[in-house]
C-alpha cells in the first residue's frame, strides 16, 4: 500500500468542488420520494455550475488535505504495526460495533467516508446562493452521503460480515427472507408488524362510534371517572396518518389520559381515502368533517350550536384544519369552542423547516396539474417523505439490520403506527400546498376563502394552549410558536423536549424528558426570545395542559347514561371502528 503524496491529496480535494457542482442536480432529481410527498420527482433544474465562497473553499481544502494526510499516516502506521487501535476513534453509531474497530481496513473505510461526508457538507455550506438553493444542495448531499455509507453494503460492513461468519451464513439467509417479505409488503419493516393489531393491543381505549360519514367516524369514549366535566372534549388528529398515535397503549395514550381526567372525550377517526374520495377538497374536510364533528359533539352533549361550547384539540395538520373550521364558523357568527389546543401545528407557514426547500411555484403547479382535479397522493409517498427527512434513523438503519444482519426489528408500537400509512385526496393536497406552504395565506385576513367564507383568524379570540417540540423537524419550534403572534385571545405556550411525536406522546407516569413554561405570560415575537425567559420543568407537559384545560371545562356533572344521543347519534360499532383499520 503506497502512501499518496500531498499533491495527490490536494488534487482530490479540488475535485470535490466539481463533483458537487456537476452531480447535485442529478442527486436531487433522483431522490426516491424526497420532500413533501415525492417532491424529488419534479424539482426545478439546479444552477450549474455552482459558485463557492473562495475563502470557505480554501479553508475547506486545507482542512481536508491536513485531515486526509493524518488519516493516511495513521492507517499506514497501523498496518505496519498490525494494530488497529492506531486509527482515530469513530464515534458514529453506524460504525460503533467492535467489529469495525477490530478490522483496520474497515476502520479506514469508515474514517475515510466520514471525512469525505464532512467535506461534502462543508462544500454545500460554502455554496454562494440564496438560502433556499443552499438548503436544497445540503439536503441532496445529506441524502447522497447517507445512501453511500459503507455500512449499507455487505462488502464493506465488518459487523455484518462477522455475524455471517458466526452464524455460518444464517444471517444472510434470514436477511434475504426479510428483503423478500418487505418487497411483498411494499415498505421497509421498522418493527415486527405481526405483533400488533389495531383494536387488540393498540387503539384499545373503550368507546363506540356514534356517527360516521364518508370522511370520518366520530368515536366517543367510556368515562373513567365518577363524574365528567360539562363541556365535552373533541380531538382532531392529522389526516395524513391514523388517530391512534394518540391511543397506542393505555400507559401512553393521550386519549385515555384525557378520559381519566374527567373529560367526556371524542375523537375524529379519518377514513383512509380510496378512489371514491379522490375528488375531495380542503373545503370538504373542513365542512363535512371538522365542522360536522364539532356540531355532532355539541348535539350529543346537549349543547345548542349558538351558545353551547366544547373544548377542542388539533394535532399537526389536524390543528390547521381546526383553525380553519373555527374561522369559518366565526364568519358565520358561531363560536362553538370554549378553548382550543394546538399541538405541533402550523398556522403561520413562515418557518416550515426542511420541507420548505422543495416548495416553489413550479412544484405546486406540477402537483395541481397532476392531481388538483382528482387523484390520490399515495401513503407510500408520504411515508418515504418523512423517512427522507431522517434517512439514517428511519431508512438505512433498518436496511442494514433487516437485510445485512438478518435481524427482526423489535416490537415498537410507535413504529408500527408509523408504517400504517394513509392516502390523501389530490385536490385537498394541492390546495394545502399552495395556500399554506407556498403562499402562507391563512394569516392574511380575507385572503383565502374556505367553505364560501373569507376567513380571518383574528376572530378566534378563545383561550388557546399552544405546544411545540424543541427538536421537531416537521413543525419547527419557531413555526409552532408563531401561532402565538396570530391568534388574539389569551394564550399559553409550552415547549416540550424531543421531536414531533416523541415530544407529544410523553405520559406523566413515564417520568421522562422535560418541558419549558413562562409564567410571566409574555409572548415576544420569536421563540428564542420566549425561551430566554422560560423555566425548565421536569417530566411531562401533559399535567400542565390538563390543569389548564380543566379551567375551561365547566362544572362536573353526572355521567352520560349511554353513548351518543337518540337515533341520530346511536352506536354504530365499538371503538376503534372500521375506518382506522383500512390499509392504504
Amino acid at each position: 500500500m503506497n502512501q499518496q503524496t500531498p499533491q495527490e491529496w490536494a488534487q482530490a480535494a479540488q475535485q470535490f468542488q466539481q463533483t458537487l457542482s456537476d452531480s447535485w442536480a442529478k442527486a436531487m432529481q433522483g431522490l426516491p420520494g424526497a420532500g413533501l410527498g415525492g417532491l424529488g420527482q419534479s424539482l426545478p433544474e439546479a444552477p450549474s455550475p455552482l459558485a463557492f465562497s473562495p475563502e470557505k473553499l480554501k479553508t475547506l481544502q486545507e482542512q481536508y488535505l491536513q485531515e486526509a494526510q493524518n488519516l493516511w499516516s495513521q492507517s499506514t502506521s497501523s498496518a505496519m504495526n498490525g494494530k488497529p487501535d492506531g486509527l482515530p476513534k469513530v464515534t458514529d453509531r453506524r460504525f460503533s460495533a467492535q467489529a469495525w474497530a477490530a478490522n483496520p481496513a474497515a476502520s479506514m473505510t469508515a474514517a475515510s467516508y466520514l471525512l469525505n461526508a464532512r467535506t461534502l457538507m462543508g462544500l454545500a455550506d460554502a455554496v454562494e446562493a440564496d438560502d433556499k438553493t443552499r438548503a436544497r444542495v445540503r439536503f441532496a448531499v445529506e441524502q447522497w452521503a447517507a445512501a453511500s455509507a459503507p455500512s449499507n453494503f455487505l462488502a464493506f460492513n465488518a459487523e455484518a460480515q462477522q455475524k455471517a461468519i458466526e452464524t455460518k451464513g444464517e444471517s444472510i439467509a434470514k436477511g434475504m427472507q426479510n428483503l423478500l417479505h418487505d418487497l411483498k409488503q411494499g415498505h421497509v419493516s421498522m418493527t415486527d408488524e405481526s405483533l400488533f393489531e389495531v383494536g387488540r393491543n393498540v387503539a384499545t381505549t373503550e368507546g363506540a362510534v356514534v356517527f360516521e360519514n364518508e370522511l370520518f367516524q366520530l368515536i366517543e369514549y367510556k368515562p373513567l371517572t365518577a363524574k365528567v366535566f360539562e363541556k365535552p372534549f373533541l380531538l382532531i388528529p392529522p389526516c395524513i396518518n391514523k388517530y391512534y398515535i394518540l391511543d397506542l397503549k393505555p400507559e401512553n395514550s393521550l386519549i385515555r389520559y384525557a378520559v381519566s381526567q374527567g373529560h367526556r372525550t371524542f375523537v375524529v377517526s379519518w377514513r383512509n381515502p380510496d378512489e371514491s374520495l379522490a375528488n375531495k377538497t380542503w373545503d370538504d374536510y373542513i365542512e363535512d368533517a371538522a365542522i360536522r364533528a364539532i356540531h355532532a359533539v355539541q348535539d350529543i352533549a346537549g349543547q345548542g350550536k349558538a351558545d353551547g361550547q366544547i373544548n377542542a384539540l388539533g394535532f399537526c395538520v389536524g390543528g390547521t384544519i381546526l383553525s380553519n373550521a373555527l374561522a369559518v364558523l366565526a364568519a358565520r357568527g358561531e363560536k362553538p369552542v370554549a378553548s382550543a389546543t394546538f399541538l405541533t401545528t402550523l398556522i403561520d407557514f413562515t418557518d416550515t423547516g426542511i420541507l420548505d426547500v422543495f416548495i416553489d411555484e413550479s412544484f405546486v403547479k406540477y402537483r395541481e396539474t397532476q392531481m388538483g382535479q382528482g387523484g390520490l397522493l399515495k401513503g407510500k409517498e408520504l411515508s418515504s417523505t418523512f423517512s427522507a427527512l431522517r434517512p439514517n434513523e428511519l431508512l438505512w438503519n433498518y436496511v442494514v439490520g433487516n437485510y445485512l444482519k438478518g435481524e427482526t426489528p423489535p416490537p415498537f408500537d410507535l413504529l408500527y403506527w408509523n408504517s400504517d400509512s394513509t392516502n390523501l385526496p389530490g385536490p385537498f393536497y394541492a390546495w394545502y400546498l399552495r395556500n399554506t406552504y407556498l403562499e402562507n395565506k391563512l394569516i392574511k385576513p380575507g385572503e383565502v376563502t374556505v367553505c364560501g367564507e373569507k376567513i380571518d383568524l383574528s376572530y378566534l379570540d378563545m383561550p388557546v394552549y399552544i405546544y411545540g417540540s424543541r427538536d421537531d423537524h416537521i413543525v419547527p419550534i419557531g413555526g409552532a410558536y408563531a401561532t402565538t403572534q396570530v391568534l388574539p385571545g389569551k394564550k399559553r405556550f409550552v415547549m416540550g423536549a424531543s421531536g414531533h411525536i416523541a415530544g407529544v406522546i410523553n405520559p406523566p407516569a413515564a417520568k421522562k424528558r422535560n418541558y419549558w413554561v413562562r409564567e410571566d405570560g409574555k409572548l415576544p415575537k420569536t421563540s428564542e426570545a420566549w425561551l430566554a425567559g422560560a423555566k425548565e420543568q421536569p417530566g411531562s407537559w401533559w399535567t400542565d395542559w390538563s390543569d389548564w384545560l380543566k379551567g375551561h371545562a365547566g362544572k362536573q356533572i353526572a355521567l352520560p347514561k349511554t353513548y351518543g344521543k337518540g337515533a341520530k347519534y346511536k352506536v354504530i360499532e365499538a371503538a376503534p371502528g372500521r375506518y382506522v383499520k383500512a390499509k392504504a
